[in-house]
Formats: structure tokens, sequence, C-alpha cells
């Protein structure tokens, strides 16, 4: 194995008909799959592209762990076991190739991904960020996540870049390179699937899987200009399933567009037993949605309120307002019933979420003296945790659950809440950790003040880009659903996608 940094720049005109390794990467993640079920790529070309551009763009500090070695190995085993002939007909922007029997390849053959430093991937170290783990052993087994995507025909290239422990906004750690974004390189790329977003705005990967415990995928896709979907609590097989505000964290995708993001989910979301199989009604609805076609997400609730507002001064920069009333407008546009929407979030939130969020790193297998081995914050939160009996956990907990029940009633009024995803540019590399640990925290959650609302109320949530300001920069709003409708969701994403490019 060989340690790297890295991401390139993306086109976002994906075009699928350039020839060369150069322009490879450029297709969007549907047609790689097409390009390679079809054999009109192999895995060993994709793998090669993917590993020259992190090479290239190892600045970017898009990977705490770079194994080409594997990489290719695991790419030559996928052709031998499907050898390039003749190339078959390569299926339409909209058709599927055959699901993963009767010896076609699997559903995501050959396409390149990496995972989150915070993962087990067989064979490889999981350090977490963190110099207390820098001598971490490989791990002897995938994690689900990894071990279902791997089962789908993926070439893993390595680990992304995290913050340690994943408990920043910010994906800049003690061990490795900071994850910097590819829109702006002195900026970061936001966190904690930082490295993850990098990476795929780069165009090294087409995409990538990532977690979400606070808005850990979708505020990395806004800094990063990328569709982010976090799953509502318990949808994924591999994902922990208690229906309490304790359960924070889910699995999900990012990626260039809509529907490679539903490409992604549907593999993550496939039956157990079934790992590789790609689920066709999500697809479908999702292209019906890019086609024009109806969407079930009617009325749309759009608000800028933050349940940190009342502890906490957020100021919104103007383009994160003037993206929110554009995709309003757009959806206004496209038939939707658009209306204002105005929760009363209540007092204590910021005390209570904190206290729960912090209570994670006691799950961890951290020895007693960790805080002398850690980052500044890890430190003040691993001691805030610490000092927090079981009775404030409880309380805190106890207290969240009827918050969420209050919310979630409020947001029943209609189909889908539209707020911003941040509140503020992504800021330059180094300016958090300057902070003292309380005020760092403080202004993470002023700088993303509308995301972990929505793991503490189990909901499905998207990041979609709707603008580029005048120095480049991202600015997307966040879609909110109900339980259970990540697919409508989707849809309507797609939808907003579909209208803005118009």
């Amino acid at each position: 194995m060989q340690t790297s940094d890295a991401a390139p720049a993306a086109d976002d005109d994906r075009t699928p008909s350039a020839p060369g390794p150069a322009r490879l990467l450029d297709r969007s993640a549907v047609r790689l799959r097409e390009d390679l079920a079809a054999g009109a790529l192999s895995a060993r070309e994709v793998t090669e592209a993917a590993l020259a551009a992190a090479q290239a763009h190892a600045d970017l500090g898009a990977f705490a762990l770079l194994d080409a070695e594997g990489a290719r190995t695991r790419a030559a085993e996928l052709d031998a076991a499907h050898p390039r002939v003749a190339p078959r007909a390569v299926p339409g922007p909209h058709t599927s190739p055959a699901p993963d029997d009767d010896g076609a390849p699997a559903s995501l053959h050959g396409l390149p991904l990496a995972y989150k430093d915070l993962i087990d991937v067989r064979g490889m170290p999981t350090r977490f960020g963190s110099a207390l783990l820098a001598d971490a052993p490989p791990a002897a087994q995938d994690d689900p996540l990894a071990l279902r995507l791997r089962a789908a025909g993926t070439v893993t290239l390595g680990k992304t870049t995290v913050p340690e422990f994943g408990l920043d906004s910010y994906s800049e750690n003690l061990v490795t390179a900071p994850a910097r974004n590819p829109l702006d390189p002195a900026r970061t790329a936001g966190g904690s699937s930082g490295g993850a977003a990098a990476a795929v705005a780069a165009g090294i990967l087409p995409f990538a899987p990532g977690s979400d415990g606070g808005g850990s995928i979708r505020i990395p896709a806004a800094a990063c200009g990328l569709v982010g979907l976090k799953p509502g609590r318990g949808e994924l097989p591999m994902d922990e399933h208690a229906d309490t505000v304790r359960n924070l964290t889910v699995s999900g995708p990012l990626a260039h567009t809509v529907e490679d993001a539903a490409l992604l989910y549907d593999v993550l979301l496939s039956p157990e037993g079934l790992p590789g199989r790609v689920l066709p009604d999500l697809r479908r609805t999702v292209e019906t949605a890019r086609a024009g076609g109806a969407v079930d997400a009617r009325r749309i609730g759009v608000t800028t309120a933050s349940p940190f507002a009342s502890n906490l001064e957020i100021s919104l920069a103007r383009p994160a307002v003037t993206a929110l009333t554009k995709a309003a407008a757009a959806l206004d546009a496209g038939g939707q019933a658009v209306e204002d929407l105005s929760p009363y979030y209540g007092e204590d939130y910021h005390r209570d979420f904190r206290t729960v969020w912090t209570a994670g790193l006691l799950r961890a297998p951290l020895p007693e003296d960790a805080e002398a081995h850690v980052g500044a914050v890890a430190a003040h939160f691993l001691r805030t945790a610490r000092a927090a009996g079981r009775a404030e956990l409880d309380d805190a907990a106890h207290r969240l659950e009827e918050w969420a029940r209050g919310v979630r009633a409020q947001f029943a009024a209609v189909d889908v809440v539209m707020t911003p995803v941040l509140a503020t540019a992504p800021p330059p590399v180094g300016h958090f950790l300057a902070m003292e640990p309380e005020a760092n925290y403080e202004a993470q959650c002023a700088f993303t003040p509308y995301t972990s609302m929505v793991n503490v109320l189990g909901l499905p949530a998207v990041a979609v880009p709707v603008l580029r300001d005048e120095r480049g920069l991202n600015w997307s709003v966040q879609l909110i659903g109900r339980p259970g409708t990540s697919a409508p969701l989707l849809a309507l994403a797609a939808h907003l996608e579909l209208l803005l490019a118009g």
C-alpha cells in the first residue's frame, strides 16, 4: 500500500463520448457503469484513470491512504471474471445492464470508489483521522457497507480524509493533509466526508459512499457542489435501525448528479442476500423526474429558521439566500406549491444536541488517557462527554425525543421542507483549528445551522447544488422529506436539477 492525499478538477459537462484515459472519468457514474457492463471499457482502464487522477491531484488531500496495488489487483480479478470481448451493445442512458446473475457483471462492476477512514475495509488500517490510532493494524474484515459494495463489483482505491473521529464539519486532523475544496483549494472541503467529496468533485471518483451523523454528507456535498443524500434513520440494511435520537448516523451517497446518487443508493438499499442488484423502481422514479414527469412531492415549505438561533447568531450570506430564493422560484414555476414555513424550535436544542452528540465518543474503544493523545477539539468533546453523567444524557435524549416529535408534526404540514445547507461559504483551511475548542464548536454550528436537526428528526434529506457565485463557490439547498420518502425526495431533487438546468 501507499499513502497519498489527492483529488482533480471535474468537468461538470460529464461528456460520455470523449476517448482516452484523460477524459474517461468525465463520464457520469451511470454511463461508466453501462460502458463497463457492455465491454466498452475494462475495470483496469477505469482504475488506472482514477489512480492517475488521484496522484495528479494529491495536493487536495482527498486520500488518507491510496492502495494502488490493491486496486489494480481487484480490477484484474474483475476483468478476468468477465473478459472483455467484442463490446456488446451499449445500453441507452436510461436503461440498466442485466442484473448480476446468469454470469452478467455485478451492478457496479469495475466502478472505483473509496471509503472514509472511519470504515473498516479488509486489509487496510482504520485510523479515524487520529494520531491515537496511527499504528492501527489492517482490518480483518469489511464493514457491512464495504462488504455490500465489494459484492456489487466495485474497486476500492483506498481511504478518504476525515476529521478526527468524524466529529467536525471540516476534514482536517493531525495525521494527514487537510481535505481541500476543488472549487477553491484554499478552502475546506467540509466534513466529515470531506475527502470523499473532494475526490468526487475533483473527478477522481464517479461517486462515493459517505456517512452522516450531523450533516457529514450534506455539508461537504454543498461545499464542493455535489448531490449528497442522507437517507432516513434505519432505511439502509447496513445501518443501525434503532428509532431513537441517539442513533444519529446513516450511510449515503455523494455524486455529481441525482441520477448517479440514486444508482449508488439503490445498491445500498438492496435486500440482504442480493447486494449486487439494482432495484429498478427508484431509478425509474428519478428518470421520470429528469424527463419532466410528475413528482409526488407537491407542497414545499421554505424556511431559514434554525434550532441553533436561540443560542447562537445565525447570519446567512447573501448567496445562501439567493440560492434558496432561486430554488423556490424554480419549483414554483415547475408546478410545486411553494409556501413559507415558520417552525418553532424552542430554546434547548443547542444544549441537548451537544450532550447527545458528544456522548457518541464514549462508545469508542478509547483508553483512559486518550485526551492526551488527540486533538484539542476531540479532547474537549471527550472531557464534556465524560463529565456528563448517565442521568444528564438520558434527560437530554428524552428532551430531544419530545423536540423531534413536535418538529416532525410541524413539518407534516408540507411534503418537503427546504432550507439552505450552509449559512456561509466554506472557510479557509485552518480557520476552525485556530479557535479554542468551544468557540470552534459554536462556529461550526453557525456555519451549518440546518443539518444536525435532520439527524435528530430521523428524516431523509438531500443537498442539491443551485448556483455558483462570482468566486466559483457553490451554494445548495437542502430538501427534507417525510419518514420513508427518500425515493420521492430524490425525484424532487432530480426535478429541481432539471428546472435549474433549463
